[in-house]
């Protein structure tokens, strides 16, 4: 019998952008991998209205994970940057691997200078990656400099199929960051097609998600 992960997401376009891009490589290595997804996108909702994941969002996110736990889960993952202070607490109550999609992405961020540019187009999400890194530094002994810039009206055209107006305004930043910063985050899924190159290093959530995954499962 193959190995299952769960995937636990907040937006409803889950499959195009955070599924399928991803876990094709992973399946041409692991076939016999099984791949469930659980999803709420009332959680995104309620997090990017309040300002943050609230108490209510978190405990639900647990939830899920007993949810992917009882069905026979051998790893959980968290897709959604908003949301990663729940990952964090339910790995501390499961005995399946928890973790959120965003967390290889900042120890890898960590070590790649001292003054961090985070760009995000909600909200909530620069500040969850922004706290990530502050931990990833407190293990690794040092001190960083960290700058946000938001763009909602980069989420809006992405929302309104205009892609190409999404990837320019997030390169414009991408560009003015890398005047002043070591190493640029683009923390949340929806930027992880992002390709321009600012001349800095730019570290995106996805990938290195996915390939935590397949480590916690199969060494």
């Amino acid at each position: 019998m193959g190995k299952k992960l769960f995937l636990i997401h907040t937006v409803n376009w889950f499959m195009d952008l955070i599924v399928k891009p991803f876990i094709a490589p992973v399946l041409e290595r692991h076939p016999d991998l099984e791949v469930y997804n659980l999803l709420d996108d009332s959680l995104l909702v309620e997090s990017v209205r309040e300002g943050a994941a609230t108490a209510n969002v978190r405990r639900r996110v647990v939830d899920y994970c007993f949810m992917a736990e009882n069905a026979g889960a051998d790893a959980i993952m968290v897709t959604c940057t908003s949301v990663n202070e729940a990952s964090k607490i339910a790995r501390t109550m499961m005995r399946t691997p928890v973790f959120n999609i965003d967390e290889p992405m900042a120890k890898e961020a960590i070590m790649a200078g001292n003054k961090f540019g985070i760009i995000g187009s909600v909200p909530t999400s620069p500040l969850a990656t922004e706290r990530l890194l502050l931990e990833a530094a407190t293990n690794a002994k040092k001190e960083i400099d960290i700058r946000i810039v938001v763009r909602e009206d980069a989420f809006e055209a992405l929302l309104a199929g205009r892609t190409d107006d999404h990837n320019a305004i997030i390169a414009t930043e991408m560009d003015k960051l890398a005047k002043e910063v070591d190493a640029i985050l683009l923390g949340q899924i929806s930027l992880a097609r992002i390709t321009h190159d600012p001349g800095k290093p730019v570290f995106k959530v996805g990938e290195s998600g996915y390939l935590e995954a397949e480590r916690i499962l199969f060494g």
